[in-house]
């Protein structure tokens, strides 16, 4: 790393640098590679293994296994704040790229708001609620205390589904209605709906059913 750069380095290389030694039978690279291919080589599928499943490795004691499972979720939340830094909302897809890092690859169900200021500029991204897989119970009255407090004009709701349909439920359209009229009274606007999932969505400003 010193020598190349930390680009240079693959995957494994740098797992290896965070686990210091492999075991008798394999290097901390060979022993690397094997915890990768087992996530099919993927880092979203290695941040979501459990300090039990590392632990399954010869090599990969409770301490190792934390520090990868740590590094992961670093990762996974500077993606976060570096989405929120620059986000200026200017479609669907920036809402996704905001949320997704978030939300995407949780195994129960959130619910979170997205408050802008007049030039669709996040103001702040806060959860509303969080359930369980079948759903989640939403306050749409601490949604627009927010929402006046941030001095937020418009919002965007975003909930993520574990199951990874993005079907909006009768529920979901309900809710979303409910909080589109409770906002009209306040003057600030719901501009979209995101369902969300590992790697896609639904928006329900682009299908047209907001």
């Amino acid at each position: 790393m010193l020598v190349k750069g930390k680009s240079a380095l693959s995957d494994a290389e740098l797992i290896a640098i965070l686990i210091g030694s492999g075991n008798r039978d394999e290097s901390a690279v060979a022993l690397s590679k094997r915890i990768l291919a087992l996530a099919n080589n993927n880092l979203s599928a290695l941040g979501k293994m459990s300090i039990q499943d590392l632990m399954t490795f010869k090599g990969i004691g409770e301490a190792k296994a934390i520090t990868i499972s740590a590094a992961m979720e670093l990762g996974r939340r500077r993606r976060g704040e570096e989405a929120l830094v620059r986000k200026k909302i200017t479609s669907s897809n920036s809402v996704f790229e905001l949320m997704q890092p978030i939300i995407g690859e949780l195994e129960h169900e959130e619910f979170w708001i997205v408050y802008l200021n007049n030039s669709n500029k996040v103001l702040q991204t806060s959860q509303l609620s969080k359930g369980g897989i079948t759903g989640t119970l939403v306050d749409v009255r601490l949604a627009f205390k927010n929402a006046l407090q941030l001095g937020a004009v418009a919002i965007i709701l975003a909930h993520n589904h574990p199951s990874g349909t993005l079907v909006p439920s009768q529920a979901d359209k309900n809710i979303t209605q409910k909080i589109k009229l409770a906002g009209e009274s306040l003057d600030i606007k719901v501009l979209d709906h995101l369902i969300i999932t590992e790697t896609a969505y639904y928006s329900f400003a682009d299908e047209a059913i907001l």
